[in-house]
């Protein structure tokens, strides 16, 4: 051991060792290492190449993928395996960074078509993903279009890094991937950040670049519009747009798609749907809840997160009661990521080296590409079909003399003697006579020479077809662009993201690309919701100078609604909204011939402000405290169908200090003002009250009538002294009698008796006339037209042991003016005479003419003409009716 020692000391003495030290410049060897690390940086690791859109470490998973017939059609494999495969035979540099681009071309928020399939955890926007053990993988459709005929000499190959097996230096790329599902690197000295695109949008574009080179930008923005980012969104103005796709750099704003809801039945939220490219919900969060701590948002509540995988993105964002919500959204826009910009490098490798490309450039050289792998692979067909053709001939020709063939065959001493002797006796050349030696015995039949020369003829007709596209561009084009059409057709989608342009004025208008001729219904409502938040910026800006100024409360004044004049409409289906002034107007002059929406039937509209307050009438005789500015706004356009409203009676369940009553709900809204009239009320027992207005003022709910056990109220509404009162009971008594006769009560008392009823009936039906509105116009015109106006009363017969909603009944419409006003208290006139089979009024209304009706389900009913008898049996109906108003 000690010799050993000593040897090895001596072996490597330094005074043994000759030196060979080269002394270098720092600055040349700093400059020659630093030059050839930017070039290894930019050309094999951040750069994309402008061909098939891939970096070298994304092509070689997905050339690694199909060789490891990891297809769609396969079952998934452990991401790990494939990690492995790449790394230990393409990409020597760890595990990691392999992992993380395989997991990018799986995500679809990162990727507008993804091109690897993933299955488990592949992360989220805010959450990275689960180890590659964990997760399994395969190839995504689209992404056989990367790698689409690869086997047939359509790219080159270089050698991997041991020179071991070769890798393809690009991907055939059946698809425009560079511009389709965009990049992002950073190299030494440069980076990219490319967007995405909409598949079907790009082709177009390709196409028609094919057939026009000469093509403008503008021409081709007729197609490609703009980005189409993964998660949809929204883009405002186009300027930066066009920058970038004439220069190759650009800066664009992108917005979250957002729309209003009534989260409770009182509490107006901003609900976001859809987030900019690669923002995350809990960044949005997050950024939220710094700026309202430090009041830089104001008239937010609350927020959370209800994102999942099966319904998407969904930020709630709670709205104070008061606040505009457009100016809160402006807000949101100004001080979180809810918008954000975008800046465009388009940074790709073309043929080695790094250019900046505007969107011309980058269709041209994918365009290029296609063509000289269609080129490529239409050479290799044709010479694999020449060279089966050449060895079918052959055959075809020992086959004519098969015995003698099979006799050179057996006489002949070896295999080399006997290729010899076929190919001196056939006349065949050396290929043809090897391949019929290796024929089996079981090919010499008589069929298969039949399909030999089927075979035959289909491989002329191939090199044929084949030579043509050779010899002609125009055919070579014609197959580019149906293989383009095809990969439309299999992996194409509809554009997600909303393009806004701004107009000569700076209105925002939707763009879609050419041959899209119909917009969206959500780019109509982003365009106005743009247009609402942008008529809010002057609010928000107001604001942000008082908290510039230190004025807190200023600043939260300026960003809350203006108290300005609005109306309150309530359905007969229950549903509650507020509207401008004018609707009062519109429905008022809105005739019954002209056309109706579903739930059109109002029974309440009464004028009050934005920010006051009003009363829900339930059926337990309870008033519920509202505010009008939790209701949802309805443009007075469409106030001819009050969707978008919300339900009243989900009103109810936001009150806290008492609960709902069980089975109760809102029978109408009423107005709280202070010159309002007493309030008539009418119960199904026959009892009536005129509520004086008296109320608390520290509660918001109380009682306006002490019903009996098993009463219910029917309608209330506002009733000066010389208004008519009107009772419609179940067997057809109608009372009508002054409003004066009933006087006014405080909020407990339990009213009086308003209508005598026969033992076993109940009140159907209870209104309030107007003095003014009693009297009644009638005059015939031509063809069967008439005009009319005053209040009428609707009846409608039936059976009460049918099952309720399946009975059409009888309906009639008859004048107020027509029955004579009792006493109160008394049992009133007949209002319709029962025919055989009918026993009961199965529905009832007291109203303006003129009338209308609907079914459950809201198709409107058309109710008879104006009848003078009102004793008269009625009309059948064509349905029953669900809704009258």
């Amino acid at each position: 051991m000690a010799r050993a020692r000593k040897s090895a000391q001596a072996a490597f003495d330094p005074r043994t060792v000759k030196e060979h030290i080269v002394e270098t410049p720092l600055n040349e060897e700093m400059s020659k290492s630093y030059l050839e690390y930017a070039y290894s940086v930019i050309y094999a690791r951040a750069l994309p190449d402008a061909r098939d859109g891939l970096k070298p470490v994304q092509r070689r998973i997905i050339y690694q993928m199909g060789q490891m017939n990891l297809t769609p059609d396969r079952a998934y494999m452990k991401s790990a395996r494939v990690v492995g495969e790449v790394m230990g035979k393409l990409h020597p540099h760890g595990d990691s960074a392999i992992y993380e681009a395989m997991v990018r071309l799986a995500q679809p928020f990162a990727m507008r078509l993804p091109l690897v399939d993933g299955h488990g955890n592949f992360g989220s926007l805010d959450d990275g993903p689960a180890a590659s053990r964990y997760t399994e993988a395969r190839l995504a459709p689209a992404a056989l279009g990367m790698n689409a005929s690869i086997d047939e000499d359509t790219v080159d190959f270089a050698p991997n890094y041991d020179n071991k097996l070769r890798e393809p230096s690009v991907l055939p790329s059946a698809i425009p991937n560079l511009l389709v599902n965009g990049a992002s690197g950073i190299a030494v000295g440069m980076a990219t950040n490319m967007a995405t695109h909409n598949l079907g949008e790009v082709v177009a574009a390709a196409k028609h670049l094919m057939h026009h080179p000469d093509a403008t930008l503008e021409d081709l923005m007729r197609f490609v519009p703009g980005p189409d980012w993964p998660g949809g969104g929204i883009v405002i103005g186009r300027d930066g747009i066009r920058e970038a796709y004439a220069t190759g750099r650009g800066t664009l704003t992108t917005r979250a798609a957002t729309h209003l809801e009534n989260v409770t039945a009182r509490k107006r939220a901003i609900v976001v749907t859809e987030l900019p490219f690669m923002v995350g919900p809990e960044r949005v969060l997050e950024r939220i809840s710094e700026s309202v701590k430090s009041h830089k948002l104001e008239g937010i509540s609350g927020a959370i997160d209800l994102t999942d995988r099966h319904n998407g993105t969904r930020l709630v964002i709670e709205i104070k009661t008061g606040f505009d919500p457009n100016a809160v959204l402006a807000q949101l826009f100004k001080f979180t990521p809810l918008q954000d910009n975008f800046s465009i490098n388009n940074v790709a490798l073309v043929d080695g080296r790094p250019h900046t490309m505007g969107l011309k450039e980058m269709l041209e050289v994918w365009v290029g590409h296609r063509r000289a792998v269609i080129r490529r692979r239409s050479e290799y067909r044709r010479r694999k079909a020449q060279e089966r053709l050449h060895l079918v001939e052959g055959l075809l020709l020992a086959m004519i003399d098969i015995d003698e063939v099979i006799q050179v065959i057996r006489t002949s001493e070896d295999a080399e003697s006997a290729k010899t002797r076929l190919m001196a006796v056939f006349d065949l050349d050396e290929i043809q006579a090897q391949y019929i030696l290796d024929l089996r015995l079981r090919r010499l039949t008589r069929m298969s020479r039949i399909e030999l020369e089927s075979e035959r003829d289909d491989l002329k007709r191939s090199i044929e077809e084949l030579e043509r596209i050779l010899a002609s561009s125009e055919a070579l084009d014609r197959v580019i662009t149906d293989e383009m059409d095809e990969a439309v057709a299999s992996w194409g989608a509809p554009r997600r993201t909303v393009l806004l342009d701004e107009g000569p004025s700076g209105e925002l208008a939707p763009v879609s690309a050419e041959g899209d001729e119909t917009l969206s219904a959500s780019a109509l409502a982003a365009m106005h919701a743009a247009s609402s938040v942008s008529s809010a910026a002057a609010g928000v800006e107001a604001a942000a100078a008082a908290r510039k100024a230190g004025n807190a409360d200023e600043a939260a004044s300026a960003l809350q609604l203006d108290d300005e004049p609005c109306t309150v409409l309530v359905s007969a289906s229950g549903l509650i909204a507020r509207s401008t002034p004018s609707a009062l107007d519109i429905w008022q002059t809105h005739s019954a011939s002209d056309g109706r929406a579903t739930d059109d039937q109002i029974v309440t509209v009464f004028p009050t402000t934005t920010l006051a307050s009003y009363g829900l009438i339930t059926s337990a005789g309870r008033l519920v405290l509202a505010q009008v500015a939790d209701l949802p706004a309805l443009p007075a356009s469409v106030t001819l169908s009050l969707s978008g409203a919300v339900k009243a009676d989900e009103l109810l369940t936001q009150t806290e200090s008492t609960d709902p009553v069980a089975g109760e709900h809102v029978v109408t809204a009423v107005s709280l003002g202070d010159d309002e009239p007493p309030l008539a009320i009418g119960t199904a027992a026959g009892v009536v009250k005129r509520w004086n207005r008296e109320s608390p003022t520290t509660m918001d709910s109380w009682s306006v009538i002490d019903l009996k056990d098993g009463d219910r109220v029917l309608f209330a509404a506002p009733a000066a002294d010389d208004d008519r009162l009107v009772f419609i009971s179940s067997d057809s008594s109608l009372l009508t009698f002054a409003s004066s006769v009933v006087r006014p009560q405080g909020r407990s008392a339990g009213g009086m008796a308003g209508i005598k009823l026969a033992e076993g009936c109940r009140a159907q039906a209870f209104n309030v006339v107007q003095a003014g509105k009693v009297a009644w116009t009638y005059e015939e015109g031509e063809n069967g037209l008439f005009s009319a106006s005053g209040a009428v009363v609707l009846t409608v017969a039936g059976d009460a042991d049918a099952l309720e909603g399946t009975e059409n009944g009888a309906a009639k419409v008859t004048p107020l003016e027509m029955y004579p006003m009792k006493g109160r208290g008394t049992g009133g006139v007949r209002s319709q005479r029962f025919l055989k089979g009918q026993n009961t009024l199965i529905a009832a209304w007291v109203g303006s003419y003129p009338l209308r009706a609907s079914t459950a389900s809201g198709s409107p009913i058309d109710l008879p003409k104006p009848d003078m008898r009102r004793d008269a049996s009625g009309v059948e109906l064509d349905a029953p009716i669900g809704f009258v108003a």
